[in-house]
């Protein structure tokens, strides 16, 4: 059996840098401890959730966000998916999730594509593009058990992403996101759940825990979806972590049962790969 243990943080967001990444080191070690091969950070787990904090928090890649996180896969023997942090690249700040291998290498990074940009009357209100910039590339990773597609929240949005993720090799897709309590209630579940039917693929969804008190409140839920759409975990609005295991091999059982990816009409429509 091809299993392989992912660990989610679901984290409280300070506003304190350095005390966010002690939160992040406390949980990733729990996790290895308890055997976990992969551990999920949420989306901008080292600042608060705002528009006007990504240039103040934004760092280059190799710096110290970056440097601790790899010391904490090597030192912990983990693969680790390092949520999102702001990333500054010259004159311009991305969104972005770094992917480090047990050594600590780095393996994957991902820059969010689809920049958050809403206004729901009587609702959220935010704009990601008043200080980011979007990326422009989809990736997978490759670990001993397999590939996995890595988007970040409102990426997910967008059925084309799952779409190429698996046609890149990807059997599980994870998603540090944070969605509102607007868009939350209404989306995230049936989002997570439509994805993984659509792709016959697992997904998970990491998000910060609840912070009523925030000027973004979070969602929350974590969640895992199986490849037949069952919701195998789903956390609630606390800070916690959760160990979920997901077999690769289940995933070649649903695409043998149901081959929908041999039966897609590429003759019909065309899929370009990125």
């Amino acid at each position: 059996m091809n299993k392989v243990k992912i660990g989610l943080i679901q984290m409280r967001i300070q506003e304190e840098k350095m005390k966010n990444i002690e939160t992040a080191k406390k949980f990733i070690t729990k996790l290895a401890e308890e055997g976990a091969d992969i551990a999920v950070l949420p989306e901008m787990f080292n600042c608060p959730y705002n528009t006007d904090n990504f240039p103040i928090y934004a760092e280059e890649e190799g710096e110290e966000t970056y440097q601790i996180l790899s010391n904490l896969a090597r030192e912990n023997n983990i693969y680790l998916v390092a949520g999102s942090i702001p990333e500054r690249e010259r004159d311009k700040i991305y969104n972005t999730s770094f992917v480090f291998d047990r050594k600590g290498n780095k393996i994957g990074k991902h820059r969010k594509m689809h920049l958050f940009d809403i206004d729901v009357k009587g609702g959220q209100y935010f704009k990601e593009s008043d200080t980011l910039s979007p990326g422009s590339e989809l990736n997978v990773f490759e670990t001993e058990f397999g590939k996995f597609g890595l988007a970040i929240c409102y990426d997910f949005r967008f059925p084309e992403v799952g779409r190429i993720l698996v046609e890149k090799g990807a059997k599980a897709i994870i998603v540090p996101a944070a969605f509102n309590m607007t868009t939350g209630p209404a989306h995230w579940e049936i989002m997570f759940r439509s994805r993984a039917l659509d792709n016959q693929v697992y997904t998970v969804g990491v998000a910060p825990a609840r912070d009523e008190k925030s000027s973004y409140v979070s969602y929350a839920n974590s969640i895992v979806v199986s490849p037949w759409g069952n919701v195998i975990e789903r956390m609630d609005e606390k800070e916690s972590y959760r160990i979920v295991e997901i077999d690769f091999d289940y995933v070649e059982k649903v695409r043998n049962e149901l081959p929908l990816l041999k039966h897609r009409r590429t003759d019909v429509y065309k899929l370009e790969l990125i």
